[in-house]
């Protein structure tokens, strides 16, 4: 059998086994949310309730103890397929500490964002029948927000980041910006390599933390005109305005889940056994809603992103005009990443959040057709 016959084989044995685990991972996440919204959260207040009497202490007693049961719970599947998966196919750098580490880093962060919100929730929810909206404008307001400031405060908690400094490439990429006028604030490689071989490439930030960001893996092992089509899509991004598009979707569905799940939790609430909407017990019902509903738009959602990245795909083919270094990149991703080539439809449709690599690799050759 080839080297290119085992890659091949590989990839496809890794993709099914990483999908899954992710479809189990959410769907027994789900279960237990559900399980645990309505059974195990009425005793859990009660045993809480005596002992502390503060309604918003409470409020952070019960969701860190709701919450670390669940995780708990989810924590040796998710060590399984985050660490022993990436380290059985030979993709993970990391040790058991380093796993740790950025497990616990993840937490802290969750925690310093979550917990405000958490706090301005249970403000409106005890106070206003209008809850949702006041909520959902909270919410929509504070992602904006943390789009912008995440690729300087958050991203550099896990990854260093620095200016690249191969002149070569820099000339090459800063042609591609100067001849199309468009400007961003800088481009920087980051280490990806601390953690995993794969390979990534990102445009991030809003306004002056604009940037786009390349691993230090893409930038080893890829030449300057593979980076330079990389660059080119997700220059393509920033062009066809998919961070601000995407904002304005998700304000639609932050406000639309919000008022949906609302509903539903109200009409649920008296039919268990609860009398008020901000009762801390019946407040897992609530996520719970809301998680389902997010699960229902993700073969929405991830359409949308497939069109998106089908957008900057033709625009890095029609800007760098070099289908060959596209189909090229294409191919190195693939063996990088042990990305399956094809997929079921259905299967792409619901889980994918970028065209499969033989659907990207026949754009270029069709673009190749079409210009030769």
């Amino acid at each position: 059998m080839t080297s290119h016959a085992n890659t091949e084989l590989q990839s496809a044995v890794y993709t099914k086994t990483k999908l899954r685990l992710s479809i189990l991972h959410m769907f027994l996440e789900l279960f237990l949310l559900g399980v645990g919204a309505f059974t195990i959260a009425q005793p859990l207040y009660q045993l809480l309730s005596p002992i502390i009497k503060n309604e918003f202490v409470l409020l952070v007693a019960f969701f860190t103890a709701f919450g670390g049961l669940l995780s708990l719970i989810l924590l040796p599947l998710e060590f399984y397929q985050s660490f022993v998966v990436e380290h059985k196919f030979g993709l993970s750098n990391q040790k058991v500490l380093d796993w740790c580490i950025e497990e616990l880093k993840s937490l802290l962060v969750s925690v310093v964002i979550g917990l405000p919100l958490m706090l301005v929730f249970y403000y409106f929810i005890k106070t206003t029948p209008l809850w949702w909206l006041y909520f959902a404008i909270v919410v929509f307001v504070f992602a904006i927000v943390l789009a912008k400031i995440a690729p300087v405060l958050i991203f550099p908690l896990f990854y260093k980041f620095t200016p690249i400094d191969n002149d070569e490439l820099k000339a090459v990429l800063t042609e591609l910006m100067d001849t199309h006028g468009l400007h961003i604030t800088g481009i920087f490689s980051f280490d990806m390599s601390k953690d995993t071989k794969k390979a990534n490439a990102a445009f991030t930030g809003l306004g002056k933390t604009r940037r786009i960001i390349l691993s230090d893996t893409m930038l080893n092992e890829f030449t300057p005109n593979e980076i330079k089509t990389v660059f080119a899509h997700e220059l393509g991004h920033y062009v066809h305005k998919h961070i601000i598009k995407n904002i304005v979707v998700s304000g639609i569905i932050i406000f639309g889940s919000f008022y949906v799940c609302s509903y539903l939790y109200e009409i649920t609430l008296y039919s268990v056994g609860y009398l008020h909407r901000y009762d801390i017990a019946a407040l897992p019902i609530l996520i719970f809603y809301l998680s389902v509903f997010s699960l229902l738009l993700m073969p929405l959602l991830n359409t949308l992103s497939r069109y998106y990245e089908k957008q900057a795909d033709m625009y890095a083919l029609k800007v760098t005009d070099d289908p060959d270094s596209f189909i090229a990149t294409m191919e190195k991703l693939a063996t990088m990443n042990l990305s399956q080539k094809q997929q079921h439809p259905l299967i792409e449709c619901v889980l994918y959040s970028h065209p499969t690599i033989a659907k990207r690799i026949e754009l270029a050759k069709n673009y190749r057709i079409a210009t030769s």
